[in-house]
């Protein structure tokens, strides 16, 4: 090999061993205020007001079941809580156990954030409203002497059921079951 093609090919190796883990990833969409839409592994108060031997705490199964006493399985995963609370409230009329029966559902431990890659203590942590891929990143014990910190990764579950992947700033909020990957930055 010449002298001149060595000095036009040490450029493009030097280039490709520069480029940043995850820069190619696509943006994560900015959240909407939407409705939280319940998931396995959430765990939930339900109220049933008149009668405390309805009111308890209850968890989402992994196939989205929400099992009641006397009401029976209620399909929650994928649904909002106003929505559950009136599927409770309807099955409850319809097999009359009240005739105008009054449910409130309040989520009491979401499913965890997962926080991986370059941070002090990864690991699986307990969902905040409001959580953002900074914070999640500060309950890891923060970014190790290794981390690049410009950007993150985070992996979601879509509605259709399927895991993507996309690059997110600092202020990017959560949402639960979301995996946090800090990448290792490049000397």
């Amino acid at each position: 090999m010449t002298t001149r093609r060595l000095a036009l090919l040490f450029p493009l190796v030097a280039l490709g061993a520069c480029t940043t883990p995850g820069a190619d990833l696509p943006a994560l969409p900015d959240a909407e205020r939407t409705a939280y839409r319940l998931g396995p592994e959430d765990e939930v108060r339900v109220t049933v007001f008149n009668d405390p031997r309805l009111t308890g705490e209850f968890k989402i199964s992994d196939a989205g079941v929400l099992a009641l006493p006397l009401v029976g399985s209620i399909q929650a995963g994928g649904r909002t809580v106003p929505e559950v609370e009136r599927e409770i409230e309807a099955v409850m009329a319809r097999r009359n156990l009240f005739r105008d029966p009054e449910v409130a559902v309040n989520v009491i431990e979401y499913r965890p954030v997962f926080v991986l890659g370059q941070v002090e203590r990864g690991g699986s942590y307990p969902y905040q409203p409001g959580m953002t891929a900074l914070s999640a990143v500060a309950v890891a014990g923060g970014f190790n002497y290794r981390a690049l910190r410009d950007y993150v990764s985070v992996t979601r579950v879509g509605e259709d059921g399927r895991a993507r992947e996309f690059r997110a700033n600092s202020r990017a909020l959560l949402q639960p079951g979301d995996v946090v990957t800090v990448f290792e930055r490049r000397f």
